[in-house]
């Protein structure tokens, strides 16, 4: 349930167009109580989590057995219309989309969303640049994330700071955003110059892209958490998920 669902709810309780009993009913199969949740054997699901953060739990596919993915997911929206899996491979996505017909897989982000009901129009603002095209794998996990949220991204690749006339040619872009995220590799760069281009929020966002002292992100990572610009956050080594899910809190949960 969601927010606008509970409000929904209770206006109807107030106006008398529905019956307490029937409210508290509804209720029940939302709130947690005890053993809520628990698929046996498998997981413990948080249904609650729509209602108290706003988005329902997002399920990480990698190491789940493809039975147990599909029944997790089956179970979610059982109790919603939004289903985000991460880290999914041919596999598992298969699996997920011979339960699910509505599924829909993303092989570069590695993701599979399901999206029912009436799908409100994306709410703009999030701007997600990338250094080269190695980091479009992360920049599309980023992006399927934001637009699960109710987001409505926009997508700029290659922008690297060997050519820094690259990043200097998006300035439109970069004033319309309300917050920036940034995938980069190698020496880890590009949202330090982002962020000293912006007046909002950059989320930098390392990549295991590199070679030999990039040492598989950490380079990038460190580089970014040194970042002189104040405006620079920064999320894990290929977080694309993490990045995408903050940039769709800052810009603000569409309805």
């Amino acid at each position: 349930m969601r927010h606008e669902d509970l409000k929904r709810l209770l206006d109807d309780v107030a106006e008398g167009a529905l019956p307490v009993a029937e409210a508290a009913g509804r209720l029940a199969q939302v709130l947690p109580g005890p053993g809520a949740g628990r698929l046996d054997g498998i997981a413990h699901l948080d249904h609650h989590r729509a209602l108290r953060c706003g988005f329902p739990e997002v399920v990480l596919g990698s190491a789940k057995e493809p039975e147990d993915l599909v029944r997790i997911a089956a179970a979610i929206l059982e109790r919603g219309d939004t289903l985000l899996v991460t880290r999914v491979d041919a596999v598992r996505a298969e699996a997920l989309q011979a339960a699910l017909p509505d599924a829909v897989h993303h092989r570069r982000a590695r993701a599979v969303t399901v999206r029912r009901g009436k799908v409100p129009e994306g709410r703009p603002g999030i701007l997600i640049l990338t250094a080269g095209t190695g980091d479009v794998p992360v920049a599309e996990e980023a992006r399927v994330t934001a637009e699960a949220m109710g987001q409505a991204p926009e997508v700029v690749h290659d922008l690297g700071v060997a050519g820094i006339h690259r990043i200097l040619g998006q300035q439109q872009r970069l004033r319309a955003a309300r917050v920036v995220v940034v995938a980069a590799g190698m020496d880890g760069a590009l949202p330090s110059v982002v962020g000293g281009l912006v007046g909002v929020p950059v989320i930098g966002v390392p990549t295991s892209v590199g070679y030999g002292t990039a040492l598989e992100g950490l380079a990038p990572l460190l580089s970014m958490m040194n970042a002189c610009s104040p405006n620079v956050a920064v999320v894990n080594v290929d977080n694309g998920f993490g990045a995408g899910y903050m940039a769709a809190l800052i810009n603000g949960l569409a309805p």
